[in-house]
């Protein structure tokens, strides 16, 4: 069986006259990645391997959700796959992946998490918020077959807040 784990960046800031991949998150998006990784950290599988984009508010939103789920940053790396908002670079990407890993986060944007959460969950999602996170598992032992799968839970800060 392969997992995968889609976490959107949490809410970037356009205060900054800087390039997109520059651009930081803004306050509420770092407490909401906070909150979005505690919970799913209550529940969370055995993570085999973290892989994110590089813009600044993807990279910044992995560094909180591991230091919250106290992962080992040796199984971290940068992938500029992730860089993507179609979601053709991820796919591909994810179907590359080594099939000794099964559970697998990835951090990156939108268009391309939420038309890869419903091309591969089984629950339909409008959207995929900032910090969002939805994890789908697939019944294969190959990443590369991976098609159609059960999304196994939806974590979005909005459903957190009181």
């Amino acid at each position: 069986m392969k997992q995968i784990i889609l976490m959107r960046h949490g809410k970037s800031s356009w205060d900054y006259d800087v390039s997109d991949k520059d651009r930081p998150l803004k306050e509420r998006g770092i407490n909401d990645a906070h909150m979005v990784a505690k919970t799913f950290g209550l529940h969370a599988p055995a993570i085999d391997f973290i892989y994110s984009s590089p813009a600044n508010r993807a990279l910044h939103t992995s560094m909180i959700f591991m230091r919250n789920l106290e992962f080992d940053l040796s199984k971290y790396k940068v992938t500029n796959a992730l860089y993507d908002f179609s979601g053709n670079s991820v796919e591909q990407f994810v179907k590359k992946l080594d099939n000794s890993l099964a559970t697998v986060a990835i951090f990156g944007h939108n268009y391309a998490f939420t038309s890869l959460a419903n091309t591969w969950g089984d629950q339909y999602i409008e959207n995929v918020p900032t910090a969002g996170l939805v994890h789908i598992t697939f019944g294969v032992d190959e990443w590369s077959k991976i098609l159609e799968g059960t999304t196994k839970q939806m974590v979005f800060p909005k459903h957190l807040k009181k």
